[in-house]
């Protein structure tokens, strides 16, 4: 059997840093604050950009000048070097990375401390680091897409493990409208329409595999369970005020939204309907997703909401540092995010619509990468 190429696993490892880093990152600027840039999760975050730019730079500029070489008959042209289309996507993932850190140390000293995730520097940072985790999943299918037999198995199970890297970017982006104190407002659940359906309809699409938006939703899960109840296990104190928190450890990110019920429930439907047209199945799947997410996750709020939900398994008795007492986070008070209720069925139908849309959208984009070759 082929052995998988070197520059992927470098991909896999430059994405698995960034990973780690920005979780730790988040909990460091939660728990101690932004006390200098060289910390080690800073550090871990642009090795990310640095290995898969000088892995995939090494790669396009030997693709180019070497004229025997393998992947030249597997490579695209642009601007006169050539290359695997992921390669490059990687090498311009790490540039906006590594551009994008004395972007932000300028931002912090300028401006103080972030008030928002989405500061310029921030959004340069996770277009590369979508740029990468995007770039690797597509050397991955394409190299997928070339193999047969238990090769392409092994290629397979790669690319679940690298899409959920992707399911993670886009839900990092939009947690400031996932917190559990929004999880009774339809915004909550129009937010995870736009982020869901997509991911899920694009691997199932990409792959074909019966259970592939169930595989990869339980390995981001899981991945996110990893993090919320292993960085309570490493001692921290803030170094900077106002504290309105006691902290005695790094600061867990929160339990993850119930998207595994919805991705079961995804992949049952879509076993029923492959004769229907594009659009019915994307109907039928999108409401199947959102009408199973809010079965399962309006009432789990109310979990979350509970004192039986304040231990290490669910973790919701950490705030961050600089949460003050009285706000509805700290007090677990759901906020209403629509003024009246025919705004929350408004927004409601919106959502739903906008899981369509996302399926739709979703699926095309699998079939398109189902047809990657370079």
């Amino acid at each position: 059997m082929a052995s998988v190429p070197w520059y992927i696993w470098s991909c896999l490892i430059a994405v698995i840093s960034s990973v780690i880093g920005g979780a730790w990152d988040i909990s460091w600027h939660e728990s101690i604050g932004r006390d200098t840039f060289w910390t080690t999760p800073h550090i871990l975050i642009q090795l990310c950009g640095v290995i898969s730019g000088v892995c995939c730079g090494y790669l396009i500029l030997s693709t180019t000048f070497q004229k025997d070489s393998p992947l030249r008959a597997y490579s695209i042209s642009m601007w006169g070097f050539r290359g695997p289309m992921g390669a490059f996507l990687c090498a311009w993932g790490g540039v906006c990375m590594i551009t994008s850190a004395p972007f932000d140390n300028w931002w912090h000293a300028a401006y103080g401390l972030d008030v928002k995730i989405l500061s310029p520097p921030h959004v340069l940072l996770a277009l590369g680091m979508t740029g990468i985790r995007f770039g690797t999943v597509v050397m991955i299918i394409s190299e997928m897409n070339r193999a047969q037999g238990e090769y392409r198995v092994k290629l397979e199970r790669l690319l679940f493990f690298a899409f959920i890297f992707l399911f993670g970017m886009t839900i990092g982006i939009a947690q400031e409208y996932t917190f559990r104190f929004f999880m009774h407002g339809a915004t909550f659940y129009l937010v995870a329409a736009l982020i869901a359906p997509i991911i899920m309809a694009a691997i199932a699409a990409a792959t074909k595999h019966p259970w592939a938006a169930t595989i990869t939703t339980a390995l981001y899960t899981a991945t996110h369970l990893a993090f919320t109840w292993a960085l309570p296990l490493f001692p921290a104190e803030p170094k900077l005020g106002p504290v309105y928190q006691k902290i005695t450890h790094l600061i867990p990110p929160d339990f993850p939204m119930l998207l595994i019920v919805p991705a079961i429930v995804f992949d049952l439907v879509r076993r029923r309907i492959g004769r229907w047209n594009r659009w019915a199945q994307s109907a039928a799947l999108g409401a199947a997703f959102l009408a199973s997410f809010l079965a399962v996750q309006w009432p789990f709020a109310d979990f979350l909401m509970s004192p039986a939900s304040r231990n290490w398994i669910f973790a919701t008795n950490n705030f961050p540092y600089f949460v003050r007492p009285g706000t509805p986070w700290v007090l677990n008070i759901f906020v209403p995010t629509e003024p009246t209720a025919a705004a929350f069925w408004i927004r409601m139908g919106i959502a739903l619509l906008t899981a369509i849309v996302m399926t739709e959208i979703g699926s095309r984009w699998g079939e398109w990468m189902g047809k990657i070759r370079r």
